[in-house]
């Protein structure tokens, strides 16, 4: 990580507004104590809970996909909007593990469900669980240059890819599905003030998941790291894009409204508001309930946010983000 910086986005006011956001939790909740007792039989379920900073996460039916749960949130995200599906005209979904097709994008299933033919065009993203986040930079880039609305999903189904056998990564996902509408906004309005992502490609292996067609097995999350060590470098992938986002904005932490980051483990969280000395009552946890749910966890974290009544026009959200990859972004949206 000591590598020269990366071109940053430079700074840009994008007029994008957020109409609305929506959350979609699949099937049915699932206690950590449950699966503990199952992939840890060892150790107390007090213990597990301590370590993980979860209490319950969902884990979807077997009739659930990707793309449905997507779908789902959208659909509320229009309700929230007051918008019919009709008047897409972009659909961005994001999977830290593929959807549910590796050809066709998933994106396309979602579009069909929504019963949208030929009216929107819809693409697939991956960028692990900063994948919301780059959804979200570009879709206000498509609707700063007049392509709108857009439709933000980051549907995530990690109980398919998981296993008693590895209990790491089995005691702390789960499924979820959030979604956001995006549409122009009046110059002085809602915006995006900063963006910045980054990706260290050679720490790739850090956790990762191979296809079966390579590997002749599952298709499983392996973590390939300590908690310590993925901690680590988690913090200088953070600090860089804060950097970047403070040095296009002259903000520092101090000076944002809000923070959302992604939230891989309830431990991690509190690890990152002490590294950064950060003011927890700017933060919404959401891990505790929900478990890792990749790139979803930013969009169910803003969801929350916006539904909880607190937040103010003129306001400023930091969204901020780090996975597999190595990836990591941030945000800076400004309310309306």
């Amino acid at each position: 990580m000591d590598n020269p910086r990366p071109p940053w986005h430079p700074p840009v006011m994008l007029p994008a507004r957020i109409l609305a956001t929506a959350t979609h939790f699949p099937g049915t909740p699932r206690l950590t104590a449950d699966l503990a007792r199952v992939a840890m039989p060892d150790r107390t379920v007090a213990d597990v809970e301590a370590r993980t900073g979860i209490h319950a996460r969902w884990f979807a039916g077997p009739d659930d996909s990707t793309a449905s749960q997507a779908t789902a949130a959208i659909r509320k995200a229009l309700i929230a909007a007051d918008m019919p599906a009709s008047a897409l005209r972009r659909v961005i979904f994001a999977c830290s593990t593929g959807g549910d097709f590796t050809l066709p994008a998933t994106a396309n299933a979602v579009l069909d469900l929504l019963g949208l033919e030929g009216s929107a065009d819809c693409f697939d993203l991956n960028n692990a669980c900063v994948g919301f986040l780059s959804g979200l930079d570009v879709a206000a880039r498509c609707v700063a240059t007049g392509l709108g609305p857009v439709a933000v999903v980051a549907s995530e189904m990690p109980s398919r890819h998981i296993d008693p056998a590895d209990p790491r990564p089995y005691v702390v996902f789960g499924d979820a599905a959030g979604a956001a509408i995006v549409a122009a906004a009046e110059p002085g309005s809602a915006a995006v003030l900063a963006s910045a992502f980054g990706n260290r490609g050679s720490l790739r292996e850090t956790v990762h998941m191979r296809h079966a067609s390579l590997t002749g097995r599952r298709e499983d999350i392996v973590f390939n790291k300590s908690n310590n060590d993925i901690t680590e470098i988690a913090m200088l992938g953070l600090g860089q894009v804060a950097e970047a986002i403070f040095a296009q904005t002259g903000l520092d932490w101090s000076g944002v409204d809000w923070i959302v980051p992604h939230q891989p483990n309830g431990a991690m969280l509190g690890q990152i508001a002490d590294h950064f000395r950060l003011d927890r009552a700017k933060m919404i946890p959401v891990v505790a309930e929900t478990g890792n749910i990749g790139a979803a966890s930013t969009a169910v974290g803003l969801d929350r946010l916006l539904r909880s009544g607190q937040v103010r026009s003129g306001q400023t959200i930091l969204l901020i983000g780090v996975g597999s990859g190595l990836s990591y972004g941030a945000l800076l949206y400004r309310v309306g």
